[in-house]
């Protein structure tokens, strides 16, 4: 297979450049993100084409599992690539299938650093995002704390996740946002006020949930009829449009198969027009 992951352009984060279609790990891991992925080789698999394939950015959080996704990181890649760029998050916590609860004390953001750097095999984190603000903890004294690792060196660069232009600006003001992580897609652009504001600042955006869903990609929808003009499938179109939409964007395609993991990077090779980004934007 033949992919073209320089055409989808770079951003640099923090000093280090990466191809902005980049890997999130979460589905491999087991039903609702929780517990080992039904088919171990196939994930370590999937991780090693990950990498073969030419991506350089990968995302997991210490609450996928929890720990099990960055433990087969571990498995399957250590030692790592000088080229790779691997994003972790801290603050979200598991408590069985489905259940997420935000935990933003200082000493637990510390403890799942040092136990990500563990878990990783690492000395120091490329980039590690707040995963949730918890409402129970003044944000300053979360992202306060991540300065403090940063500047212990235990990670090298803070981004964020799920958040406001106010609040991207209120953790700016205690520390530098290399990224924030927001759900973003063609049918979802609730953060569409979070990536212009990064745009202006300079300032990664990594959209997870990249692909389509619903009425605007559903059989005879718009996004279809363009995969069938340019020879691609709907989620390679998704993704394509991802990365014509802003410069600053980078999306995280996930999947637990080689064969969907292929699929999803062979949006590299697929362009659309400008007349194609206008239809699919005005879409929704």
């Amino acid at each position: 297979m033949s992919i073209e992951l320089q055409s989808t352009g770079t951003f640099t984060i923090g000093g280090k450049t990466v191809h902005r279609l980049g890997f999130g790990a979460m589905s491999l891991t087991g039903p609702g993100v929780w517990g080992p992925p039904r088919d171990h080789d196939e994930a370590i698999r999937v991780l090693r084409r990950v990498v073969e394939l030419g991506v350089d950015f990968i995302d997991t959080a210490d609450s996928y599992g929890p720990y099990v996704n960055e433990e087969l990181i571990r498995e399957a890649l250590h030692p790592y690539p000088e080229e790779l760029f691997i994003a972790t998050k801290a603050g979200f916590v598991r408590t069985g299938p489905g259940q997420w609860h935000a935990v933003g004390r200082p000493a637990y953001l510390r403890q799942e650093v040092e136990m990500s750097l563990r878990r990783l095999g690492v000395d120091r984190i490329d980039l590690l995002q707040l995963h949730r603000i918890d409402p129970q903890v003044p944000l300053e004294e979360q992202v306060s704390e991540l300065k403090a690792l940063r500047d212990e060196g235990k990670i090298a660069n803070v981004g964020l996740s799920e958040v406001s232009v106010e609040e991207l600006e209120q953790a700016r003001r205690i520390v530098e946002i290399v990224t924030v992580q927001n759900r973003y897609n063609l049918t979802n652009r609730f953060s569409e006020d979070v990536l212009r504001h990064c745009e202006e600042q300079g300032i990664g955006f990594i959209a997870y949930s990249p692909i389509a869903k619903g009425a605007l990609a559903a059989p005879g929808g718009p996004v279809e009829h363009v995969a069938k003009v340019v020879g691609a499938t709907p989620a390679q179109v998704s993704l394509a449009w991802l990365l014509a939409h802003s410069p600053v964007m980078l999306t995280i395609p996930g999947t637990s198969s080689v064969a969907h993991l292929e699929e999803n990077l062979a949006a590299s090779t697929v362009t659309l027009t400008a007349e194609q980004v206008r239809e699919l934007t005005a879409a929704c």
